[in-house]
C-alpha cells in the first residue's frame, strides 16, 4: 500500500506507439515485424539522466536538448530505461545475423515442438545479386533477368521438394527434431524479441548500414522507421543525426582533414603517410581499408582525395 500523501506513477505510454501495437509490417516476402508490447519513452530517459546526474542537468532547460547531449556524448545507461518486445518473421538465414546481438530476450518457434513453418523466403527474378569484386562477404549489382529467371525457377522446385520430403518424414513417424534437417535456410521462423533502446540502437545502426546485408537491412529499416520513429522520436531523431548521419573521424583522419582545410596537400599526404595508407606494391598503392574509408568520407564533404 503507498504512504499517505505519496502520488500513484501513471504508466507511460506513447500514443503514437499505442495506435501501431500488434500491427505487421510487411518485409520481404512473407515477413514482418511488429511491436507487441514496451516500456518507456523519451520521457524515462530524461527521467533517468536528472536521476543519474543530478544537479548537473539543471542548465539543460529541454528535454530534447538533454538527449540529444546524451546521445552526442555517448552516455548511454538513461536509453537502457526504454525497452520494447517485438514479434518478427524472419527467414533463418537472416535470423543467423540477428541472432549474432546477444543483448536481447528471445523466445524463437521451436521446430521440434511444432511442424516448421509452411513458407521460405523466395527471390524475385531480378533480385538475384552477384558477389562484390571488393568485399569478401557483400554483394553489388543484380545478374541478368534471364539468368535471374532460371535461378528462380530452380529455387521453387528446391523449396517445393524440400517441403515435400519433410512432411514424407513427419507422416512416416520421424520425430520433428530430426524431419527438419534438411529444410532449407530460406525457412521462415518466428521470435518474440524483447530489447532496451540502446541495445536496439546499436544493432539498428549496424544493420541499417548500406554494407550489411539486403535482407536483414529491411528488418532493421522497418523496425527504425515504423516503430522506434514512433515509440521515441527525440531519441531516434537524435541517433539519425549522430550516429547514422554523422562523421567520426580518427586521429590521422583529422590530421589529413587538417591539411586539406589549410590549402595544405603535402601535409595531408605525410599525415596519411605515416600511417601506413600510403605503401605501394608493383601495380600501385596497396589495398588499405582506412584509406578507402577515408576517401569516402572526404567525397562525402565535396573534398579532394589527396592521393588520388
Amino acid at each position: 500500500m503507498a504512504e499517505t500523501g505519496e502520488a500513484a506513477l501513471a504508466r507511460a505510454s506513447v500514443p503514437e506507439l499505442d495506435a501501431i501495437l500488434g500491427q505487421r509490417f510487411p518485409v520481404l516476402d512473407d515477413g514482418f515485424v511488429r511491436a507487441v508490447d514496451y516500456m518507456g519513452s523519451d520521457a524515462a530517459i530524461v527521467q533517468a539522466a536528472r536521476v543519474s546526474y543530478g544537479q548537473g542537468t539543471k542548465q539543460v532547460h529541454e528535454d530534447r536538448g538533454l538527449i540529444r547531449y546524451l546521445m552526442r556524448h555517448d552516455h548511454t545507461t538513461p536509453f537502457e530505461m526504454c525497452e520494447i518486445k517485438l514479434h518478427v518473421r524472419v527467414p533463418m538465414d537472416c535470423w543467423r545475423q540477428w541472432i549474432r546481438h546477444r543483448t536481447a530476450n528471445v523466445n524463437e518457434y521451436s521446430t521440434r515442438y511444432s511442424q516448421a513453418i509452411d513458407g521460405a523466403q523466395r527471390t524475385p527474378a531480378s533480385a538475384w545479386r552477384r558477389q562484390s569484386a571488393t568485399g569478401k562477404q557483400g554483394s553489388e549489382g543484380a545478374l541478368p533477368d534471364e539468368v535471374g529467371t532460371r535461378l528462380s525457377e530452380t529455387e521453387a522446385d528446391l523449396l517445393r521438394r524440400a517441403r515435400e520430403v519433410y512432411l514424407e518424414r513427419i507422416e512416416a513417424g520421424v520425430a520433428r527434431e530430426q524431419a527438419r534437417k534438411d529444410l532449407p535456410l530460406s525457412t521462415y521462423t518466428e521470435a518474440y524479441w524483447k530489447i532496451d533502446l540502446h541495445n536496439l540502437l546499436h544493432f539498428l545502426r549496424l544493420r541499417m548500414d548500406a554494407h550489411a546485408q539486403l535482407e536483414i537491412r529491411g528488418y532493421a529499416e522497418a523496425i527504425g522507421h515504423e516503430i522506434v520513429a514512433r515509440w521515441c522520436p527525440i531519441a531516434w531523431q537524435a541517433f539519425l543525426d549522430y550516429r547514422v548521419h554523422g562523421l567520426r573521424l580518427s586521429r590521422t583522419e583529422a590530421e589529413v582533414l587538417r591539411g586539406l582545410a589549410a590549402g595544405d596537400r603535402e601535409a595531408a599526404l605525410a599525415a596519411a603517410q605515416a600511417a601506413g595508407w600510403l605503401a605501394r606494391g608493383a601495380e600501385g598503392l596497396r589495398p588499405n581499408r582506412e584509406r578507402r574509408e577515408m576517401a569516402r568520407k572526404l567525397r562525402d564533404l565535396g573534398l579532394p582525395v589527396p592521393w588520388d
